[in-house]
């Protein structure tokens, strides 16, 4: 099998070729079918997050191992299961979406349903090696979601990119049919958070992004009101909204789009942060509690989000994001794209139809 490994940090991808994965224990290898290209796959590559102010975060230094087999976004077909694997042999040649964030699995995070959140994580396309490859390996069949009958392209994205915008809205509580709740970058993120949002009940949505393009799509899709970061009376805009701005959520991670949500919020609003493009901001602490604002961070999503998620676009039959496929081979090609802002949806590598 062949495989496409980050084999040394702010490198182009390398091909490795090895044997053929042979399942042990609960294990479940899948024959690729699709893996979505995300963002993240960027930062893993380069090695590290901007943190702002000249500091890295250094995966290395986070137990990141080389060689690396970016992908997390990952369907295929069940081809071969371990001797515990259970009921999962008889789902042989069933195409599944593989939940990537898996912790410990016994840790308290762990055990209560949140291994998105375990310290000692082993996700797939991060610790152990994703779906940039022909054959992945699953540790459990209970990390796998039964997709049969939705487009393999759409439904390969929900693992991440879907799921990090359903997380995210559920973290904002409120009242969606009166709030009014700001979506800021309207790339793929932004698109699956808005049609998210309007099947989840929002009724007043504000899409923000630089690009006019993008808020053109933003339009199309249903955003009620798009605006420009950028441009000096957007913020009035947002404090001009009736009843205020109750919620935003940050989907690219800047200084300047931090700035923009917190600026925005009304009294008691809440900002959930995202994007992890980076930077930094500098709060006034006393405006935290006069103003009852609440910030939190959102990363991904647990197992039962996605469950939930993979229902919710079943019964509304919802395509979050537009999606391209390419070949497998293309991958370093199509993370350059990705790069050079280059991809208007999500790119899919495809291996086998």
């Amino acid at each position: 099998m062949r495989r496409y490994a980050v084999t040394e940090f702010s490198r182009p991808l390398c091909t490795l070729v090895e044997d053929d994965p042979v399942p042990h224990g609960t294990e479940v290898v899948l024959d690729l079918q699709r893996c979505g290209v995300c963002h993240t796959d960027l930062h893993l590559r380069e090695g590290h997050y901007d943190l702002g102010g000249g500091k890295r975060l250094s995966l290395a230094e986070r137990g990141v191992g080389l060689p690396v087999t970016l992908g997390h976004e990952i369907l295929g077909r069940i081809a071969a299961v371990g001797p515990e694997a259970g009921e999962a042999a008889g789902a042989i040649g069933r195409s599944v979406l593989a939940y990537p964030w898996i912790g410990c699995g016994a840790c308290h995070r762990c055990l209560s349903g949140e291994e998105n959140l375990c310290a000692a994580g082993r996700c797939l396309g991060v610790h152990r090696p994703g779906g940039y490859a022909e054959k992945v390996v699953v540790p459990h069949p209970r990390y796998l979601i039964d997709v049969e009958g939705l487009d393999p392209s759409a439904a390969a994205t929900l693992a991440c990119s879907g799921l990090t915008a359903y997380s995210a809205l559920r973290k904002i509580g409120g009242d969606p049919a009166r709030d009014w709740l700001l979506l800021i970058g309207a790339g793929g993120l932004g698109q699956s958070a808005l049609r998210l949002a309007r099947a989840l009940g929002h009724a007043r949505i504000v899409v923000a992004d630089t690009a006019p393009a993008k808020r053109e799509r933003a339009l199309a899709l249903g955003a009620d009101r798009v605006l420009d970061p950028a441009d000096p009376g957007a913020r009035a805009e947002l404090l001009a909204l009736e009843s205020g701005l109750a919620a935003a959520i940050d989907f690219v991670g800047t200084t300047e789009t931090a700035r923009f949500a917190l600026d925005g919020l009304r009294r008691g609003g809440r900002f959930v942060v995202v994007g992890m493009f980076g930077g930094e901001v500098t709060l006034s602490l006393p405006l935290l509690p006069l103003r009852a604002l609440t910030l939190s961070g959102s990363y991904v999503g647990n197992l039962g989000e996605l469950r939930d998620l993979v229902d919710l676009v079943r019964r509304h039959g919802l395509t979050l994001v537009e999606t391209e496929t390419v070949p497998l081979d293309q991958a370093e090609a199509a993370m350059q794209r990705l790069e050079a802002g280059a991809v208007a949806g999500r790119l899919v590598l495809s291996h086998r139809a």
